[in-house]
């Protein structure tokens, strides 16, 4: 049986983690504001960067600190606990400083040569519409779901090109283009995450130097070539067992603040017929159960990630089954956490519906997080459980 061991947790890891937990007060403070203005506050952002949040998975070289990937996480949903929409931000705007070291080096260069801390959103719908031209690409599309795009000056767009070896078949690449070449489209009014403020963007005609993409699912050093200057394991890690994680996370920080606030409700909370909340089976069955789950995923995720890291220290592939089940686990969080939040939801009875509880907007954040195509729990499972049936596996990100 695998011991999890905590050897990431060296004391400049444990001490940013520490800034996380401190800072998550004040993110509850200001996620009522935020949610109300569809973006998380600059201010929350450059104290974020302050912190050096943003620089744990960045290299070295750039001024980062190249840290373990579980650092990330943790941090991620320590932030959580104050508001899921900035740790939301911060997982898919901080995990693209792990991508850009596999690009060329010159759009390492083109994002960070004149400030380190320069941020990159994301959409990697694979919409964009490229035509070769000499030197690169003409790009134009229109893509949904960028978050925190507001606060970053370049951004990764999904596309589709041809594979180099001739065959025809399209594979996903990723293309990097600076704010002058993208537009924002303000639409994003919707159920949860509003803070994120997760706005459509559109290009038109734009040029993109090939050193600027990048062949998403690529994982060799050809692919990679990045790598020739940031030689560390941590870019050697595949990039879906990166990125899953990015957008899962918050999650389950998120519950472990719905599941506080409940605990602190019912320490006072009595109905309008008199029962004590903390009295309800129902209530002491959800707060069991939701704190079960929350420290169950937790271990899994760990886990999982000592083996990617081992895995990629090493230099050994993890077989596909393993990869697979990893996926189907990192897209089951959300689920899990929506149901738990749901079954404390309806223990807070007719007063928690109200928006001075902010467990309702959990509630509603983690059910907007089941939409992310990487949270998709069923499809997942399905791949994975069709390989452990013996057909192929069909999921071309693993």
């Amino acid at each position: 049986m695998m011991t999890v061991r905590d050897d990431y947790l060296t004391p400049e890891a444990i001490e940013l983690i520490e800034r996380a937990r401190a800072m998550a007060p004040r993110l509850a403070e200001r996620a009522r504001a935020a949610e109300d203005a569809l973006m998380v506050p600059r201010e929350t952002v450059a104290e974020m960067q302050e912190a050096g949040f943003f620089k744990v998975l960045q290299p070295k070289r750039w001024g980062g600190y190249e840290m373990d990937p579980r650092v990330f996480y943790t941090v991620q949903m320590a932030l959580a606990e104050g508001c899921m929409a900035t740790a939301w931000i911060y997982g898919v705007i901080g995990v693209h400083n792990w991508q850009i070291p596999l690009f060329p080096e010159q759009a390492q260069i083109d994002v960070w040569g004149q400030d380190p801390t320069t941020l990159t959103a994301s959409t990697y719908m694979p919409t964009g519409k490229a035509e070769p031209v000499e030197g690169g690409y003409r790009f134009s599309g229109r893509w949904s779901w960028s978050s925190g795009s507001q606060h970053c000056e370049w951004i990764l767009l999904g596309g589709l090109l041809p594979k180099k070896d001739g065959s025809g078949v399209l594979e996903h690449c990723t293309f990097l283009l600076p704010k002058k070449d993208f537009k924002i489209i303000e639409n994003f009014d919707v159920l949860g995450l509003r803070a994120t403020g997760s706005h459509d963007i559109e290009v038109t005609d734009a040029f993109v130097p090939a050193h600027r993409t990048h062949r998403t699912n690529d994982h060799s050093d050809a692919g990679c070539p990045g790598r020739a200057v940031n030689p560390g394991w941590l870019y050697r890690i595949p990039f879906t067992q990166v990125f899953q994680r990015a957008v899962s996370s918050a999650c389950l920080g998120a519950t472990d603040a719905a599941i506080n606030s409940f605990r602190q409700r019912c320490a006072s909370f009595v109905g309008k017929h008199g029962a004590k909340t903390a009295e309800d089976v129902n209530s002491q069955l959800a707060v069991s159960e939701a704190m079960m789950m929350t420290d169950q995923a937790k271990l899994v995720l760990y886990r999982n990630f000592q083996r990617i890291v081992d895995c990629a220290k090493n230099g050994t592939v993890m077989d596909v089954e393993e990869r697979l089940m990893q996926r189907a686990q990192a897209s089951q969080v959300p689920k899990r956490c929506a149901e738990v939040v749901n079954e404390i939801m309806r223990a807070c009875a007719a007063g928690g519906v109200f928006k001075t509880n902010p467990i309702e907007r959990t509630f509603r954040d983690l059910h907007v997080a089941r939409g992310h195509i990487a949270n998709n729990s069923d499809t997942y499972a399905r791949s994975h459980g069709a390989v452990m049936l013996g057909l192929p596996n069909a999921d071309a990100f693993v």
